[in-house]
């Protein structure tokens, strides 16, 4: 049995970690998440130590090209310090689990002064922004599964230090803007 419970209304994808990101149509989920997402990290051009938006909050400003060099460029230009870019080997860099979900119902709650401690409401960071109906809440969907496209996702927990919540594939598949969310039982 399944319910729809709302609609994807956008989908990013974030290629550099703590850089931002772009918004497509439509992404291909396998089981790390959406493809092309957190495939690559920003490391000191010295030492090859990670550089992350938690030290360097201007990272968050730079929209990576897909030129690698063009953006290795830029940002170094915008943190002041010689920097690289180097692909993930394992996945992509993730930090708690392969999908990010956010509705635009926790959007306005986090504006209106709901919003955890170190969370960005004018960027969530989500990598599928849902638009809710019914007065859902896709917190109490922790435990539970959604399909989403052709994606089956377990629901996993909620952020920290973020909205929405997060979710691991269960089923890879691919999904658009506009495609139903079904919670599943």
């Amino acid at each position: 049995m399944s319910d729809t419970v709302g609609q994807v209304g956008q989908i990013s994808v974030y290629p550099v970690k703590s850089l931002a990101g772009r918004v497509v149509p439509a992404a291909e989920v396998s089981d790390a998440g959406l493809r092309g997402d957190r495939a690559w990290s920003v490391v000191e051009a010295g030492s090859g130590e990670r550089v992350t938006v938690k030290i360097t909050p201007r990272m968050r400003e730079v929209v990576p090209t897909g030129d690698t060099e063009a953006d290795t460029i830029t940002l170094t230009e915008v943190l002041g310090r010689p920097v690289r870019l180097i692909a993930s080997s394992g996945g992509p860099q993730v930090d708690a689990a392969a999908v990010h979900l956010v509705s635009r119902t926790a959007i306005d709650r986090a504006a209106a002064g709901d919003v955890p401690e170190g969370c960005s409401a004018d960027d969530p960071r989500a990598n599928l922004l849902l638009h809710l109906s019914g007065g859902q809440d896709e917190r109490s969907w922790v435990g539970r599964r959604v399909r989403i496209g052709t994606a089956e996702l377990d629901v996993v927990r909620t952020p920290k230090h973020c909205l929405g919540v997060y979710a691991e594939v269960r089923t890879p598949g691919l999904v658009a803007e506009g495609d139903p969310v079904l919670l599943l039982d």
